[in-house]
């Protein structure tokens, strides 16, 4: 096949698979749901595997009872799935959701959530990753970029370019281009969504200001916003508060329809 054709049949078919976030936003999807889920179990088994889940019942029982009141709320299929929580030992304020239902929390988090509402947040974010397909859509961008590098360094071999260059010149420009903005979007569209879902399952949502100003004193607070995976700090603040303003209606709506969570540790 000539390099031109080769270049068009790779971009065609990555562009061929196209699909919708919950926010209404165009993502490019070329694997599917089942596949994820073997990632994310296959992921999850590897840690039980290594020895990286702590014993610590408390804290478990703590986490599942916050995680169960936003699965209630989630669409389906999330809010019929079978989800395991786990606590990681692990003393850094992190925690993560997989496709096939895991839900792994580092004993540190509850150092900076301290609160149900609080930790609501966090939870609420990542289950938001996996119901918006984040870690598809993640998948399928970095296949694109690698598509479009492979092709282009196909296509400059044929010119006469220096082929190694011109990778690692499209390859930076992918990353900076394609990878990076879309895992800030990203971030930004669970943070829409898990603060939405929180306040249906009775958490109230004025919560997320308060947990990311505290997680952004526990950051090194030294990369430049352009280059970060998340919204800028100040901005995420401030669109949180708006947010949680315009959820309070459903929040107490939800309290008074009988979503009131009672988890302690």
């Amino acid at each position: 096949m000539k390099p031109r054709l080769l270049i068009a049949a790779a971009l065609a078919s990555l562009l061929a698979g196209c699909a919708t976030s919950p926010t209404g936003r165009s993502q490019l999807m070329v694997v599917s749901d089942a596949q994820m889920s073997q990632m994310g179990l296959a992921s999850f088994n590897q840690m039980r595997q290594e020895g990286k889940f702590a014993n610590a019942p408390k804290e478990r029982a703590y986490a599942t009872c916050v995680a169960q009141a936003l699965i209630s709320v989630l669409p389906p299929p999330w809010n019929t799935q079978q989800w395991e929580v786990q606590i990681i030992e692990d003393n850094t304020a992190n925690a993560f959701a997989l496709p096939g239902g895991r839900i792994g929390v580092n004993q540190g988090m509850f150092k900076v959530a301290s609160n149900q509402d609080q930790l609501a947040v966090v939870l609420g974010h990542e289950l938001s990753h996996v119901v918006a397909r984040h870690g598809a859509e993640r998948v399928s961008d970095n296949m694109a970029a690698q598509a479009a590098v492979a092709a282009g360094t196909i296509y400059a071999g044929t010119r006469g370019g220096d082929a190694g260059n011109v990778a690692a010149l499209l390859g930076a420009g992918a990353t900076v281009g394609i990878l990076l903005p879309f895992s800030r979007t990203q971030e930004a569209e669970a943070d829409t969504l898990g603060q939405r879902y929180m306040a249906r399952a009775g958490f109230d949502p004025r919560a997320a200001v308060t947990l990311w100003e505290k997680m952004e004193k526990q950051g090194s607070g030294g990369t430049p916003a352009f280059l970060s995976t998340h919204p800028a700090p100040d901005k995420r603040a401030q669109v949180l508060g708006q947010q949680a303003q315009q959820l309070m209606p459903v929040y107490q709506q939800a309290r008074a329809g009988g979503h009131s969570p009672n988890c302690r540790m």
